[in-house]
């Protein structure tokens, strides 16, 4: 027997020589496939909620607290809101009885929390004719006080006075007519508490003027 076969006795007498195992029967390695996997489908599913629009409502125009909602106030917008979606006026809902909690801009969406039922408001609005011209400064969302003269005899009128402070405008009807004698219309959100202050001033024929809040002062 040569040295070389005496080398290779120990190996004979053991069996086979172990074999590498392969990285296929390897734990880690399946658990690294299905980490990707995993990630993978994560990825995908952020994407895919990305993408996905639902219909809400978005203001048409500026919105004021104290107004009721109706569907020539609002417009349907397609929007990717994700898991937000809940948190605004879904388009179709209901809205008989519902009103603006705040002041909502233009284009806005329709926050749920920004809407309830008009009779837990503690505003309401009323239309008044104002004696003196409005400004054209005066939109919706301005802040007006509403002051009234008394009407002390047929055509004479007392010292104004503010009626209501710091009303909320919701919209404003200006006379374009070329005949004198007419009114500028505004509709006012108010407290709930002046309204019966304000239709008595209307019914016993108070001149109303509608100003920017602050102005005569």
């Amino acid at each position: 027997m040569t040295a070389l076969d005496d080398a290779d006795a120990p190996r004979r007498g053991s069996g086979l020589v172990r074999r590498r195992r392969g990285f296929w029967t390897d734990a880690r390695f399946f658990l690294g496939v299905v980490l990707i996997v995993a990630s993978i489908a994560g990825v995908w599913a952020v994407v895919a909620l990305s993408r996905r629009t639902a219909p809400v409502y978005a203001a048409a125009h500026t919105l004021v607290a104290g107004q009721a909602l109706t569907a020539a106030d609002l417009t349907v917008v397609d929007v990717a809101l994700g898991r937000t979606g809940e948190a605004y006026l879904a388009a179709g809902v209901v809205l008989a009885d519902t009103v603006v909690a705040r002041t909502i801009a233009a284009g806005e969406l329709i926050p749920t929390a920004a809407t309830l039922p008009a009779a837990a408001s503690e505003v309401t609005t009323v239309v008044v004719s104002s004696s003196a011209t409005v400004p054209h400064s005066v939109a919706a969302g301005s802040a007006v006080d509403l002051w009234a003269a008394a009407q002390t005899e047929r055509g004479v009128y007392g010292t104004p006075r503010i009626l209501i402070a710091g009303a909320s405008v919701v919209s404003v009807t200006h006379d374009e007519s070329m005949v004198g004698g007419g009114a500028d219309r505004v509709e006012l959100v108010i407290p709930r508490a002046d309204v019966a202050d304000a239709l008595a001033a209307i019914a016993a024929g108070s001149a109303l003027s509608v100003v920017p809040a602050g102005g005569g002062r």
